[in-house]
């Protein structure tokens, strides 16, 4: 089943079996930037959707026992406002990144999309896939795009998920 050193998320000598399945969605919000002309940019490139590159992208979980509530799991800079981690993002250089998991009320009513559905520990596993994460963040290469796809992988079994989004774009309402 795994090495020494590998983590098994869902094994099949000893499937979970909770009552119902969580809800896996992927949410994208504008990228923050230092304020000023950067921050106006960025927001106004997103209003319009022009580049699916200028958002921030985040695993949502929401439970059908408990639907007040939805966790939000992301990977972002350690300061996403500073100016040094804009540099950093220009240059391809790598900064000090931070692994989130917080509680929001409900889902985002725009540029929210299910992903599909996670039949294990919600918890367990974000928590097993956080602690082989690499938290030095490269814009690019190692980013929340790529926390994003891994997370939900992780989850849901479906791989490069921001790919078939990007494609289809259809955002619940």
């Amino acid at each position: 089943m795994g090495g020494i050193g590998m983590t098994v998320v869902n094994s099949s000598l000893n499937p979970p079996a909770p009552a119902r399945g969580v809800d896996v969605f992927v949410a994208a919000v504008p990228l923050t930037a230092t304020k000023g002309a950067p921050q106006l940019l960025m927001s106004t490139a997103y209003s319009f959707s022009l580049s699916w590159d200028l958002q921030h992208f985040m695993v949502i979980t929401s439970s059908a026992d408990l639907p007040s509530q939805v966790m939000v799991s992301d990977f972002q800079p350690q300061d996403p406002e500073s100016i040094y981690a804009a540099l950093a993002a220009i240059s391809g250089r790598k900064i000090p990144g931070v692994l989130q998991m917080r509680m929001m009320k409900k889902l985002p009513k725009t540029k929210c999309w299910k992903v599909g559905s996670c039949k294990v520990d919600v918890v367990d596993a974000i928590h097993k896939f956080n602690s082989n994460w690499d938290t030095d963040l490269i814009i690019g290469r190692h980013d929340c795009r790529h926390y994003t796809n891994g997370l939900v992988e992780c989850l849901t079994g479906e791989k490069y998920v921001l790919d078939r989004l990007r494609t289809s774009r259809t955002s619940i309402a």
